[in-house]
This record gives C-alpha cells, structure tokens and sequence, in this order.
C-alpha cells in the first residue's frame, strides 16, 4: 500500500477514489480529475435516476466510460465493483478518522436538505424525520457500513495485484497526494 509521498510511475490514468459514504469521494475524484487532465465521471449520477430509482442503463454506462483510456471515478456499487477494480490501475483509499468522515457526511446532509440542493436527476435529500423511520437513510447508512472499506479495500490490494492501492488518513495527505499528481509548477 502507498502513502500521499510514494511517487506514481507512470501517472495515473484510470483512478478509483474508495471511503465510507460522505468522506469525501466525489471532490476527491474531481480534484484528482483536474489535477492529471482527465475526466471524472460521478458514478451517483450514473445509478440515480428520478425518485431514487436505480437508473436501467447503469451498468452499460459505466462499462462505457471505463473502456476509455483515461477516467476518474467514485469506487461504489456491488454491481459494477468487480468491473472498476479490473479496468482500474489506481485506487485512492480516503481512509480518514469514522469522527470526521461522519461530521462530513452529517454536515452534507443537512446542507443538501436545507438548501433543497437538487442532486441526481432532480432528487433531493428527504426530509430530516426520515433518519428515524427509513434503514437506509443517508446518515443511517454511513453509520451502519462506515467500517467496510477497511475490510474491502486490503481484500481488493490482495486480489487485483495490479491495482496500486494509495491510502489517505487525513485532509493534509489528500491534498500533498494531489499536489503530487499536478505537472510542477502547476496551480490547482
């Protein structure tokens, strides 16, 4: 596994950004994106379509995006995981402290569901009384699986032999990692 200093030979072409829901995947992705040139698609909004439903061509839009040359995307959904990890030559683990990954992830939320912020195809965060009555509320969610990636992430490292694993622990690493990427003397 590399750290934010370990040097990337050759760049990074075909990225995955792993971490428990809110972490920070999705702006990591893009950062990572604008950093090295290439595209970042948000997988979100590949799987969400309108009311929430699971959008039917999610899986051949993903497969289409991955044959390209050069992508950044979010590492998520059991049903495209074993798809990304194969065509994938990086995955940038934001394994940050579950305190913080959860103040971001509650402070999102309610930012998303105060400012009535529109997300995927139109869909909104639900209101705030549906953390009690629905399993699979956002937070509810994050709280339920924010220990999973430390048990898939070393399975993946192990399985895809090809794949360099890049883990992060905190904002500073994430952003000296990125800093890394651009060409010297590059502004972000």
């Amino acid at each position: 596994m590399l750290g934010p200093l370990d040097a990337l030979h050759p760049p990074p072409r075909r990225v995955l950004v792993a971490g428990t829901t809110g972490v920070g995947k999705t702006t990591t992705a893009g950062r990572i994106g604008d950093a090295l040139g290439i595209p970042h698609t948000e997988i979100d909004g590949l799987f969400h379509g309108p009311g929430w439903e699971p959008r039917a061509s999610f899986e051949d839009d993903v497969a289409a995006y991955t044959a390209e040359p050069q992508w950044v995307t979010e590492w998520q959904y059991n049903q495209v995981r074993a798809l990304l990890t194969e065509r994938a030559d990086t995955l940038v683990w934001l394994d940050l402290p579950i305190p913080i990954a959860m103040w971001r992830l509650v402070r999102r939320t309610v930012r998303r569901r105060l400012g009535r912020i529109a997300l995927w195809n139109g869909n909104v965060e639900p209101p705030f009384w549906t953390f009690f009555t629905n399993r699979d509320h956002i937070i509810r969610w994050g709280i339920r699986t924010r220990r999973k990636m430390r048990a898939m992430v070393p399975a993946v490292e192990r399985d895809a032999p090809h794949l360099r694993v890049v883990r992060l622990r905190s904002q500073a690493e994430i952003d000296t990692f990125i800093a890394r990427l651009r060409p010297s003397g590059a502004a972000e």
